[in-house]
């Protein structure tokens, strides 16, 4: 019998995406997680529902897991707050979120260390990075210069990391099957996949923040901001200014996170997915460099992310933030459709 005829050809042309064969995930979970439905409502050890309806086949979805789906709005908020959860309780996200807080500390600890003798960042001729040498002077420029030192490496391998297992991991668990649970469950599962990326981005950037604000506040003095421009503006604006300047540094981001989406609907391998973003990362960063392509350097998608260092100016110069914003919206534009596209029409059999 041929695929087309077959009812597991049926159910994927459907978007259910269930196939015969028993699932290597956790069924009940996946189901839980796309439907909102209690794992009771799932298959039992004993395979008796708890109402004393007859079990579902293996490698189906149970009943009322899918009667409970069909009565849920297609925008109901439960796939999207489940994925949220499942994201940030993961052993792997904690421990990525804990690296990138420890890099500011880190930083502020070996600066402090450097000029205890009283000596200045940069080996003693004031030649350090930009931020860096300000930092003994106000400690609030430890959250620019951690933000500066983490864009261009930490941060973007960490939303590669996040991104590219974000449809791969579930089929290579066995568990995307499961969630794709109703015909219109592929493009909730995809915007909800995405929307998980976007908070990790936001949240990895505010632990860099965080912990480099409390660093710089410990071992450095804090006061009034002086902007690169040179003029003075007070604590509270400065902090305002990083808390800004932070959301820029995550909207950065957002074009990496659809990239990674794309790569992720591309296989089933959630470690050549991961390893093909961060290396796409590397590729990127890698061209930007290269002076003689500086013709392509704007189309770049990490081109403008250290534009974020003009809102320290006075007046703050929006021209290459609103470039960088606007690049980001085209890359997460073109490969948002481009996963959509290929994730809609994807014959998935995990």
């Amino acid at each position: 019998m041929s695929r087309a005829e077959s009812p597991a050809g049926e159910a994927d042309d459907r978007g259910a995406g269930v196939r015969d064969g028993a699932p290597e995930g956790d069924p009940a979970e996946a189901v839980a997680r796309a439907t909102g439905v209690t794992p009771d409502c799932a298959p039992s050890a004993t395979g008796v529902t708890p109402e004393g309806a007859p079990p579902a086949a293996a490698g189906e979805v149970p009943p009322a897991a899918v009667a409970a789906r069909a009565g849920r709005p297609l925008w109901s908020l439960g796939i999207f707050r489940s994925e949220l959860v499942t994201t940030f309780r993961r052993w792997r996200t904690l421990t990525l979120l804990g690296v990138l807080a420890a890099v500011p500390v880190l930083i502020g600890i070996a600066i402090r260390v450097e000029t205890a003798d009283g000596g200045r960042v940069g080996d003693g001729g004031g030649q350090g990075p930009a931020f860096f040498t300000q930092i003994t002077n106000n400690g609030l420029f430890l959250v620019f210069a951690a933000l500066a030192a983490t864009l261009p490496v930490f941060l973007p391998m960490a939303v590669g990391v996040v991104a590219g297992d974000a449809i791969a991991g579930e089929a290579n668990s066995g568990t995307l099957r499961y969630l794709l649970v109703a015909p219109a469950g592929r493009t909730r599962l995809l915007l909800a996949k995405y929307t998980a990326a976007l908070a990790f981005c936001l949240a990895a950037t505010l632990a860099v923040a965080v912990s480099a604000l409390a660093a710089g506040a410990l071992l450095f003095p804090v006061g009034d901001v002086t902007t690169i421009s040179g003029t003075r503006i007070s604590f509270g604006e400065g902090l305002l200014r990083a808390l800004l300047i932070a959301l820029l540094v995550a909207a950065s981001l957002t074009g990496l996170a659809a990239l990674g989406l794309f790569v992720s609907t591309l296989t089933g391998s959630g470690v050549a997915a991961m390893a093909t973003t961060v290396g796409l990362v590397v590729t990127a960063q890698i061209l930007n460099a290269i002076p003689q392509l500086d013709a392509v350097h704007p189309y770049l998608f990490p081109h403008y992310w250290l534009s974020f260092a003009d809102v320290l100016r006075e007046p703050v110069l929006w021209d290459d933030v609103l470039r960088n914003l606007g690049l980001q919206g085209v890359y997460t534009a073109v490969f948002g459709s481009a996963a959509w596209a290929r994730f809609t029409t994807k014959d998935i059999t995990a």
